[in-house]
């Protein structure tokens, strides 16, 4: 017997991601905000790489651009490079325990704020601040718990008793 395919949990997850992302926070803790939406793409990339790879990812990326209001294109080719990175990988990561996965969730996101270094040294724009180098760790403390919420809902696990 299959399960019933839960269609609104891809788009909701991007959703929630963006409005995440737009939440207001204090000036103070702004740059250790984690970044939702790639923790969000990275969970479907891993669990569904038939629909989900680097043109859902550049989708994603150029939505976030336009809400966020930023370099056009640049959270597409940051995460353009984390999905091509986890495709690339997916095979192994996909059967590692969660604290390794977490581990190499949080170098990605580590390697995604060396490409904004990278980029904004390039094009000569103002440096983030060094509490930016913190959100990695931060996100690879999600991780565990972006995983879990995003597979029950898919799954549908919360109505079996």
């Amino acid at each position: 017997m299959s399960r019933p395919r839960r269609h609104w949990v891809m788009p909701l997850s991007i959703v929630l991601a963006l409005l995440l992302g737009l939440l207001p926070l204090p000036p103070a803790v702004q740059p250790l905000r984690p970044y939702w939406l790639a923790l969000v793409v990275a969970y479907w990339v891993i669990e569904d790489p038939e629909r989900r790879g680097l043109g859902f990812a550049f989708i994603v990326g150029l939505l976030a651009d336009l809400s966020f209001g930023g370099l056009l294109g640049e959270q597409a080719l940051r995460l353009v490079v984390m999905a091509y990175i986890l495709q690339r990988f997916r095979a192994r990561l996909r059967f590692f325990p969660m604290s390794q996965q977490a581990l190499a969730i949080g170098g990605l996101l580590l390697n995604d704020r060396v490409l904004v270094w990278v980029l904004h040294a390039a094009l000569k724009l103002p440096p983030a601040p060094p509490a930016i180098w913190l959100a990695p760790l931060l996100g690879m403390l999600l991780w565990p718990v972006v995983f879990a919420l995003l597979s029950t809902a898919r799954q549908g696990n919360w109505q079996r008793r």
